[in-house]
């Protein structure tokens, strides 16, 4: 089992940045790829970025290219995503999960999720 527990979010106005944390427990947090997702209301789960168990591979999505940036930090069990640039249209709430599958982009690949972290841009 893989318990993960998102933080950071807030309200922020167009333009500022927001840092998300995803503090991970239970198993080898390295043998996970990790990835960050986005709900919006009444809209599906949305891919935003992933990173590789030892952190040197990324993806992205091409809405938050060059504005995001994943990172991770497997001595403290975190994942990190830097948010910068924000628009309104990043509002929602942002899920980070777990797999040990390839397919980084598709969520039902995922094994584990957190909870969820509200983001909400103002304009």
């Amino acid at each position: 089992q893989v318990q993960l527990v998102e933080s950071g979010g807030g309200l922020v106005q167009a333009g500022g940045s927001l840092r998300l944390s995803c503090a991970a427990s239970g198993r080898v947090f390295s043998s996970y790829a990790m990835g960050w997702f986005r709900q919006a209301p009444g809209k599906e789960r949305e891919f935003v970025a992933a990173i590789s168990g030892s952190g040197t591979r990324t993806a992205y999505a091409d809405s938050v290219k060059v504005r995001f940036t994943i990172s991770r930090d497997n001595g403290e069990n975190t994942v990190y995503l830097q948010m910068n640039s924000l628009k309104p249209e990043d509002t929602a709430v942002y899920y980070c999960g777990a797999t040990s599958f390839g397919a980084w982009s598709t969520w039902r690949m995922y094994e584990y999720w957190g909870q969820g972290t509200q983001v909400t841009v103002s304009s």
